[in-house]
Order: C-alpha cells, then sequence, then structure tokens
C-alpha cells in the first residue's frame, strides 16, 4: 500500500531483463525488484495505479553520483517500503523521456502517480534530505512537469540604439 493507501504496482508490466547496463546499475536491476524501462515499456510501467520512480542513470563515466545513487536505491525501496516502483530508463529511452519531465541534472529520480509528474530529484542527496523530501513528493499533487529551456538566438536589429 501506498501513503494514500493505494497499492502499488496495480497491473504495471515488469520490463524484460537484458545486458542494457553494467556494473551496479545491472546489479540494481538483477538482483532488486527494478524493472528496465525504455520507450516501448514506458506506458506500461507508470500506467499502473500507485506511485512510480524513474531513475534516470545516464552514463556513469559521464555522471559518477549515478552510481551512488544506484547504490542508495536499494536503501530508499526499505526505507519505503511498497511506496513506489522503480524502474531504471534505459539509454535508449533517457533523452527522450527527460525532455518530457524537463530535468537538466543527472542523476535524476522522477516520481509519478498513477502516470502522472509528483516531482524530481536531481544529483546525489544526503540520507536526511531524501528521508525528508521522498514524502513530500510521494504527498504533492500531480502537476506538470517543468520545460527545458530553449536558448533563442536572434539577430541584431540593425540601426537600433540604446
Amino acid at each position: 500500500m501506498n501513503m494514500s493507501g493505494q497499492t502499488v504496482g496495480g497491473g504495471a508490466a515488469t520490463a524484460p531483463r537484458s545486458a542494457s547496463f553494467s556494473g551496479p546499475l545491472s546489479r540494481l536491476v538483477s538482483v532488486r525488484d527494478v524493472a528496465e524501462v525504455g520507450l516501448a515499456e514506458y506506458e506500461d510501467f507508470v500506467g499502473g495505479s500507485g506511485n512510480s520512480l524513474l531513475f534516470f542513470a545516464g552514463d556513469p563515466e559521464r555522471y559518477p553520483e549515478s552510481l551512488d545513487v544506484a547504490a542508495v536505491l536499494p536503501e530508499l525501496m526499505k526505507a519505503f517500503p511498497n511506496q513506489f516502483r522503480v524502474g531504471l530508463v534505459r539509454a535508449e529511452a533517457a533523452v527522450a523521456l527527460q525532455v518530457k519531465f524537463g530535468f537538466g541534472v543527472w542523476p535524476a529520480l522522477v516520481f509519478l502517480r498513477d502516470g502522472a509528474y509528483l516531482g524530481v530529484l536531481t544529483g546525489m542527496r544526503d540520507w536526511d534530505d531524501y528521508l525528508r523530501e521522498i514524502p513530500a513528493l510521494l504527498a504533492a499533487p500531480p502537476s506538470r512537469p517543468p520545460t527545458l529551456g530553449v536558448a533563442v538566438h536572434g539577430e541584431a536589429s540593425v540601426g537600433c540604439s540604446s
């Protein structure tokens, strides 16, 4: 049951296991109750009732904090038992879903309820921060995800003075 008394999971399909990840990320998927989520699995994973968490690890060589979050995630699952199902986002889906959820810092944990956006935690946090921020996110009403800023470049007007 989640905080609102709903059963978490509600029919969402678990993504098949694959060799998409290496090192600690593959251990996270193979040993823990964590699904791999690509574009093909996304709708089924988030479409069930209850809360879900999408872990956007990115490339651990580029974002080494991803390995720290991967190590902490099983402990978060223990600290919040049955509060959310966890999906590790595959590389092929990461950028498309990143744009959908509007975060700019990796790694990221995106929280959803019944497929609707609740919020995001980016980077590695202190344990106490997780313990404070996750319940607040899980209790939050669904909202519209932020958008990534797009730089606008224009030509300078000729003949204008300031």
